[in-house]
């Protein structure tokens, strides 16, 4: 019935805004947290990584004339800021979970490292990995690419606000076509930007599929997570 028992779901921080143009929906927020309880429920493992670009993206302060390292770290806590949200609403749904950090801030997270990430989903709590990958320069995509091998997932499923990769932006041309499936070569010989390069590469490296899909149509994680043919997937 399941087709991956144990994954790393990747969240925008982008979507957690839902239709304000800053900060966190609490009602795209609860979506999330009922979506994510109703795959606990049937016995999947859940590893989380949020993005923090809702609130502040390292990138873009750069951009601004901030210092990019400080820029970066801005952003790893802006992600904090997301997972203690997420936290909070998985608990008032009835949701046990874990929030870890790549950088020391007890008793906001514990510090993560992979066996107590593993022991978390063994016990059947659902982990969420903060502050990226507790350094400047790394994205949270890498962030997930590197959690996810970590803690030997099945697959990466990438939550997004489009319903798979196309041949170019749906929203800006009417003719872009959809890939049901695409190998990690053809996404660099195409040039398509799903995630960075360090993150796609990582992935290539260490077999870890990536399932890019709709995450806020409520049901399609549990669609993905059934197999069916909605959504991306990319493989070697």
């Amino acid at each position: 019935m399941i087709k991956y028992k144990r994954v790393l779901l990747k969240l925008s921080g982008e979507s957690l805004m839902g239709n304000q143009q800053y900060g966190i929906d609490p009602l795209r927020l609860a979506d999330y947290a009922a979506q994510i309880k109703e795959a606990a429920d049937l016995g999947v493992e859940i590893g989380i990584v949020i993005g923090g670009g809702n609130i502040f993206r390292g990138l873009s302060g750069a951009s601004k004339g901030f210092d990019r390292v400080k820029g970066d770290q801005m952003g790893m806590l802006a992600t904090v800021i997301n997972s203690l949200a997420l936290h909070s609403a998985l608990t008032v749904a009835g949701v046990k979970s874990r929030v870890l950090t790549a950088i020391r801030m007890e008793p906001i997270g514990e510090f993560y490292s992979k066996d107590k990430a593993i022991e978390t989903l063994e016990k059947g709590e659902v982990a969420i990995f903060s502050a990226g990958t507790g350094n400047p320069y790394f994205t949270t995509d890498t962030g997930s690419s590197l959690r996810g091998i970590e803690i030997e997932a099945d697959a990466m499923l990438k939550g997004t606000r489009v319903d798979g990769i196309y041949t170019a932006d749906p929203h800006k041309d009417p003719n872009a076509i959809k890939f049901d499936e695409i190998t990690f070569d053809e996404i660099y010989t195409r040039g398509l930007k799903i995630m960075d390069l360090t993150a796609t590469t990582m992935c290539k490296e260490n077999n870890l599929p990536i399932v890019v899909f709709d995450m806020d149509t409520v049901g399609n994680l549990i669609r993905v997570l059934k197999g069916e043919p909605i959504g991306t997937v990319v493989h070697n």
